[in-house]
């Protein structure tokens, strides 16, 4: 059988996965959420709805990768349900977790798709906005380097993957900078004019 992976689901086993290695009976929801919050793992996994995290529980619970291992209720306060990895689930896990830190996968950012059609715009507004973007770029360094600074007490181990945000997150900003720099000073421009003659050209 072939299951579907995506990184909430892939953070969901591994929790349980963590949970199977110290001996505990589960974790529920509410605490999977808690922990990947707390532990800053929100910066790789979109933990914030609450909705998607039960949704992809409900798939993994259907798919037999997690069951219920215990179930109650308190007074007025809903239901209190621990899950736990399966035999399969913990096959399937392993599976994903070494494919991920192995195989680069194709990823589609609207960024890039929005950069492979800024013929259709105006240099100087593509410019324009790719400075807006530039701005964003060095707060956002910024706030990953004081990430990594606080998380830094536990060690390298436990910030590698927000290192690996401010690699490619630097990469971006130099990269974002020499485009403007050529749009600024015209090695890179286009008319409408221009397009319509290459167009034209390549039609023939």
């Amino acid at each position: 059988m072939t299951y579907r992976r995506s990184t909430l689901a892939l953070a969901v086993l591994s929790l349980l996965a963590e949970v199977d290695h110290q001996q505990q009976v589960g974790m529920h929801p509410y605490k999977m959420q808690r922990l990947m919050k707390d532990r800053g793992k929100g910066e790789v996994v979109n933990v914030g709805q609450r909705a998607s995290l039960y949704r992809t529980i409900d798939r993994l619970h259907r798919q037999a990768l997690i069951e219920i291992r215990e179930s109650s209720r308190e007074q007025n306060r809903p239901e209190r349900t621990l899950y736990a990895l399966t035999d399969e689930g913990s096959r399937v896990w392993r599976e994903w977790m070494l494919d991920a830190l192995a195989t680069p996968t194709r990823e589609y950012p609207e960024f890039l798709a929005a950069m492979a059609f800024v013929p259709l715009l105006e240099p100087a507004e593509v410019a324009d906005k790719l400075s807006e973007r530039h701005e964003k770029l060095v707060v956002e360094l910024e706030r990953l380097q004081e990430q990594i600074s606080a998380s830094g007490q536990w060690g390298r181990l436990f910030t590698l993957e927000l290192e690996c945000l401010r690699a490619t997150t630097t990469a971006e900003l130099e990269w974002v900078t020499s485009v403007i720099k050529d749009l600024r000073s015209g090695s890179i421009t286009w008319s409408k004019e221009w397009l319509a003659a290459m167009t034209a050209a390549h039609s023939r």
